[in-house]
């Protein structure tokens, strides 16, 4: 099976429902959880969103989701969208059953896709790395194995989409679920070596022991921009859903002196596939080991309280241990009013573990820096030991380094070298004999 963009010469018209149950998602406003929605579709450059509702249901139909009235109304919705030429993929957002798709799908004459489907998408068009790529087809075949509803070919393909959208459409299921579960296990063992690899890497880091800072938060709060502004990368960042899937990590000096690993991971975002929190697990292992937690928040979002419920839930699902500090990093306070923007500046001077920041202009970064050196110290609580060094005179670069690192009380200069007198950690000392 080709792939999307080298098939089609124009993207794929898409109409999006988000069925209202009521009792369910009761921390969402079903408006608002259509609007993720479409942006969800507009994070794939091979959707063209040509329509979308909210679809109330008081009880879902076991075959066909919908009840026979709003099924047919919802028909010609999709048969007038588009200025009448019709959508070609329905996007439903929320689960859809095997059963449910494939009658849809004949009753309505076009693809359907559900809400997992639709991230799976998401998240193969996005990924770079080895690991990226062979998480996401492993999670593809995971989602894959309930249905054996389409053929998976693309599994040849190193990215670009799993053929849910667009493309020549159903063809002959060409594996059963022997032929899936082999095709895993060879995925599988392909991510435990490249798992093996960054397990080195984070050994090899774990020698020079700077704490491990991890970037949480739900998608599109900004976490990338946080993590381009404080480090000086060029990680994307773009006003999208799931702009960063890989993780990336860069070393960072804080005020103190104090070195640390700031790690930038995927966005979370709520009803996350059960597929993908598994076989990300590995991925988000940086978030399991950090000495400290920044969840970003866009606190300029309707439903800021929402998304933080979710990611704390996701947190919780993963395992990260509840002695773990973390600290709430407001973002996004340029998008509100002036005085909004000074109330929560002064909230977050009252409260601790609240920093409000811009990651967009920088305002309340320092703070944010002073706050994270502060926590760390307090979380790490390292003991500090005094000490005495010479250093000959051609030595600069260390004296520098010990300068830098805030540990000298006091210095002397004599025949023999430069006297000093520090006050350190165990770590400093080991980071110092390694220079």
């Amino acid at each position: 099976m080709a792939e999307l963009t080298e098939t089609r010469e124009r993207p794929t018209r898409a109409y999006v429902i988000h069925p209202d149950l009521g009792n369910s998602r009761t921390r969402r406003s079903p408006e608002l959880a259509l609007e993720e929605a479409i942006a969800l579709a507009h994070a794939l450059p091979a959707i063209e969103v040509v329509g979308a509702e909210v679809a109330k249901l008081r009880k879902p139909d076991a075959g066909m989701l919908f009840s026979k009235g709003k099924r047919e109304e919802i028909g010609q919705h999709i048969a007038a969208a588009a200025e009448g030429e019709g959508a070609e993929l329905v996007l439903v957002d929320g689960p859809v059953t095997p059963v449910q798709q494939r009658n849809l799908e004949k009753a309505w004459g076009v693809k359907l896709l559900d809400r997992t489907g639709l991230i799976l998408e998401i998240f193969a068009d996005r990924a770079q790395t080895r690991e990226g790529v062979l998480q996401v087809e492993l999670a593809a075949l995971a989602y894959q194995r309930t249905r054996l509803v389409r053929a998976w070919t693309h599994l040849e393909r190193q990215r670009g989409g799993f053929g849910f959208v667009g493309g020549p459409g159903e063809t002959q299921i060409e594996a059963d679920r022997r032929a899936i579960d082999d095709q895993m296990i060879r995925l599988r063992r392909q991510l435990e070596r490249v798992v093996k690899t960054r397990e080195l890497h984070r050994k090899a880091r774990a020698k020079v022991p700077y704490p491990i800072v991890a970037l949480v938060g739900y998608t599109n709060a900004g976490k990338s921009t946080l993590f381009n502004r404080l480090t000086g990368a060029e990680v994307m960042a773009k006003d999208q859903l799931f702009a960063t899937l890989d993780p990336t990590m860069r070393q960072l000096t804080l005020p103190g002196g104090r070195r640390v690993i700031l790690s930038d991971t995927v966005g979370f975002i709520s009803e996350l596939p059960h597929e993908l929190v598994a076989a990300f697990r590995a991925t988000l292992e940086e978030v399991l080991a950090a000495d400290l937690i920044l969840h970003v928040r866009d606190i300029s979002h309707p439903e800021t309280e929402e998304q933080a419920a979710d990611v704390g839930e996701i947190l919780d699902s993963l395992g990260v241990d509840e002695d773990v500090p973390l600290i709430e990093v407001w973002n996004k306070i340029d998008a509100l009013l002036p005085e909004t923007r000074a109330a929560l500046r002064r909230t977050d001077a009252r409260t601790e573990g609240v920093q409000a920041v811009s990651a967009l202009t920088g305002e309340g970064l320092d703070d944010l820096m002073a706050a994270v050196d502060l926590r760390l110290a307090e979380a790490l609580d390292e003991p500090r030991i005094e000490a005495e060094l010479v250093l000959s005179h051609s030595d600069g670069r260390r004296r520098a380094w010990l300068h830098g690192q805030g540990v000298v009380l006091g210095e002397e200069m004599a025949e023999d070298g430069v006297h000093l007198r520090l006050r350190w950690t165990e770590r400093q000392r080991a980071q110092f004999e390694g220079l």
